[in-house]
């Protein structure tokens, strides 16, 4: 009795010294890098022969490269949504299409993003780039009502203002975007500091921004989330002296070696301010390539069509998971998928997930275990998403079917096409099967005779995720409003050209 009290005691001293030292250990930091268009075949790491990346080569060597990793849409502001709250762009709204700078709507507030789960868990959070879900009557959406505490960058796509110059010292841009729009705002917080926004010096302020942040916040040993969202590679492409003239791809690859240096500068933060070893970095992309713009556009690499569609070179993106030490160097192709960050962060860290439909799974047993993911399918809406037509593919483990599909951003004389703007949504019944496994490319469709077994356990995921998914009403329905456009010089006339910052007024 008295040696079975012994052993208990020390099993119980064990126990108390672990929770002990797991209490006193160190929140970890978190910083999440976004690309913007950046397609599955973009990056030196990921097979293109004539992009130099050399920063993202080495954080992929060092760290764990998806090559099955999805985004929740082949359009910006849905697929922002879905990473931000680990739930479908349909569950909060986010459809079809796109914010623009004059729309009401934005992400709605009751939503719970990873910044608010994170904010509450102590941490200090900001945003530094494309937010692209929202501004709103005075700011409403603004990341500093999301959960960020701190803001930094142009609300939306930077095509959708004037564009002039993009490349040093006054080369053009490849067209004039929105001329009609207000020029591009910079927002600090909820204040506009520069409008219109210059592009030649834009990522050099967004990296010092994001260098800014971190070492402040470590000095002050606080826990810190830094979602970095690059406007870069989107169209138009655009560079500072530093890397105008600098890739051998032209233009995309000078934009390309911008956005590598940023993630440098980003990773010099972390090791200058002593937190390298202690933050877990997700570099991944918003969806597939914009093809429309043929070969400054970016690449899917092997893959099917780009962006705007739901075929795999859409919303299959390059993803690098990073945390030397903690997550071991090499390639999976196990499924993961943007919203399951939010559940994968909220287990990291021990936080209660919110109370609400999760569409995301915790991806830890892939990062630090080494083994098969939770996720065995994959949802695929369309751009254009509305609730009488839903779902348009389904992925099941290594088969995927096509329910529906329609053209993208693509050119009308694309050599594909399904892939071309022109294509109009056309549907499959039986359901175009493909073996991502063995055919990544989609280029040949199984005979659904021989897989009768496979289409029905498809037919019921799909069933049964319908079933279960309650749409939000559509924000971008409510429609739009020169009111909510941001001005530097609200009121002003004449509108929009009004619109700039003191220091960029044009005398007339």
């Amino acid at each position: 009795c008295g040696i079975r009290n012994m052993a208990l005691g020390k099993l119980l001293l064990v126990i108390f010294v672990v929770i002990l030292a797991s209490s006193a250990e160190c929140k970890p930091n978190i910083v999440l890098i976004f690309a913007d268009d950046l397609g599955f075949g973009d990056l030196s790491c990921y097979g293109h022969p004539t992009s130099t990346t050399p920063i993202i080569d080495k954080l992929a060597s060092e760290g764990l490269v998806f090559t099955q990793f999805y985004t929740a849409s082949p359009v910006c502001s849905p697929s922002r949504a879905a990473l931000l709250t680990g739930r479908y762009q349909t569950r909060s709204g986010i459809y079809p299409g796109v914010f623009d700078a004059d729309s009401i709507g934005g992400l709605p507030l009751n939503e719970t993003t990873i910044a608010e789960l994170l904010k509450e868990d102590g941490y200090s959070t900001a945003i530094v780039g494309k937010w692209h879900l929202g501004v709103g009557e005075g700011g409403m959406y603004l990341p500093t009502h999301q959960g960020f505490d701190s803001y930094f960058g142009i609300p939306y796509s930077h095509d959708m203002c004037p564009c002039y110059t993009c490349f040093y010292p006054n080369i053009s841009c490849y067209d004039k975007c929105r001329v009609a729009e207000v020029g591009c705002p910079i927002f600090e917080n909820e204040k506009i500091v520069k409008q219109p926004a210059d592009f030649l010096t834009l990522a050099d302020n967004y990296t010092s921004a994001a260098r800014s942040f971190i070492l402040t916040e470590a000095a002050k040993e606080n826990p810190f989330f830094l979602y970095y969202a690059s406007q870069h590679t989107h169209h138009p492409q655009f560079a500072g002296q530093q890397f105008t003239g600098s890739s051998i791809r032209g233009k995309f690859g000078d934009a390309l070696n911008e956005l590598d240096w940023s993630v440098g500068q980003i990773l010099k933060a972390l090791e200058d301010s002593k937190a390298i070893d202690n933050t877990f970095v997700f570099f991944t992309s918003d969806n597939g390539p914009s093809l429309t713009r043929k070969e400054r556009g970016g690449s899917p690499g092997l893959l099917r069509c780009g962006k705007g569609t739901t075929w795999e070179g859409g919303q299959r993106v390059p993803a690098i998971a990073w945390w030397p030490g903690k997550i071991a160097p090499g390639k999976t192709p196990e499924l993961g998928a943007t919203v399951d960050i939010l559940p994968t962060l909220a287990t990291l860290l021990g936080i209660k997930l919110p109370p609400v439909a999760l569409d995301g799974f915790d991806m830890a047993p892939i990062l630090f275990e080494n083994k098969t993911s939770n996720r065995n399918y994959y949802i695929y809406y369309p751009d254009n998403v509305s609730p009488s037509e839903g779902i348009y593919a389904v992925r099941l483990n290594q088969y995927k079917a096509h329910y529906y599909s329609h053209g993208g951003l693509c050119p009308k004389d694309y050599p594909d096409t399904v892939c071309r703007s022109n294509f109009s949504k056309h549907a499959y019944s039986p359901p175009s099967l493909y073996d991502l496994l063995n055919d990544p490319s989609e280029v040949y469709p199984l005979d659904a005779s021989e897989y009768t077994t496979v289409i029905a356990q498809i037919d019921a995921k799909k069933k049964q995720f319908e079933e279960n998914m309650k749409w939000g009403l559509s924000q971008m329905d409510r429609g739009h409003s020169p009111s909510v456009e941001p001005c530097a010089v609200p009121h002003c006339t004449p509108f929009p050209t009004c619109c700039a910052t003191k220091e960029d007024q044009i005398c007339l």
